[in-house]
């Protein structure tokens, strides 16, 4: 076990030796990665090998996902800065959507409140976000009066996610089955789990655990098919499925 530290050194050295002479970067780089292997490996990691990892899609997903655990309120910090600087519906979207990501509901209601009024046209995007914010800072009625009040967007996604809110809204307020109905005809098209794991929690809620077991083995199934990265992005629907289907599947 003692050797794992230097093993472990020897292994970073070769690994930017290597990409440095296949990339055809500076062979001085060989000599601090001789000498300095700690520092050279280091350094060379951040000049030469973190700049190119930049584009790729993963690499930024973690680093998006590194610096929100690092200072959630980063975003909201920018969005107030941005709106400080220009007062523009626009910014005001950005203030409240940062301000719901962090869990601080009732700071984004007047604001989306604000950017519906300002906007010459109706905008169902921004109304399901008002009603999302109601929804999640308690104020159930409310966001149920929003929702109802919403034009029928046009795009299916946009129907999808507007109808997503509304079924939980119908749960809250003891409309299980109408919430059923919903979750059945969106499961099928909807990105993402979040639809399934709710539909399968409010079968389980209603007493139909073989239908529940049914759904969350597709998300088991659809589960299996992403890499760990696409796995990560929604990791608590993940873990809450992987729990329940085992309690499922325990109980016969």
């Amino acid at each position: 076990m003692l050797y794992l530290p230097f093993l472990a050194t020897i292994a970073c050295q070769v690994a930017c030796v290597v990409h440095c002479v296949r990339n055809g970067r500076n062979q001085f780089w060989i000599w601090p990665l001789v000498f300095f292997p700690l520092v050279g490996c280091i350094a060379y990691f951040i000049v030469e090998v973190m700049p190119g990892m930049r584009g790729n899609r993963h690499v930024r997903t973690m680093r998006a996902q590194a610096v929100k655990a690092i200072d959630p309120q980063r975003e909201v910090r920018a969005a107030r800065d941005a709106l400080g600087l220009a007062d523009t519906i626009a910014n005001r979207i950005r203030l409240a959507d940062a301000l719901a990501a962090v869990e601080r509901p009732a700071e984004a209601v007047p604001l989306y409140r604000e950017a519906i009024a300002a906007q010459p046209l109706p905008d169902a995007r921004t109304e399901t976000k008002l009603a999302r914010a109601l929804f999640e800072d308690g104020k159930i009625e409310d966001a149920q009066q929003v929702i109802d009040a919403i034009a029928k967007p046009s795009g299916q996604s946009d129907r999808d996610r507007l109808d997503l809110l509304r079924a939980r809204i119908y749960d809250h307020l003891g409309r299980q089955d109408d919430a059923l109905a919903i979750y059945r005809d969106i499961v099928t098209r909807m990105p993402g789990e979040e639809a399934r794991c709710r539909y399968a929690a409010l079968l389980i809620e209603t007493g139909r655990k073989r239908e529940a077991l049914g759904v969350l083995e597709e998300v088991e199934d659809r589960m299996k098919r992403l890499d760990r990265h696409q796995r990560q992005a929604e990791g608590d629907m993940y873990r809450w499925a992987t729990d329940k289907l085992r309690e499922l599947r325990a109980a016969g």
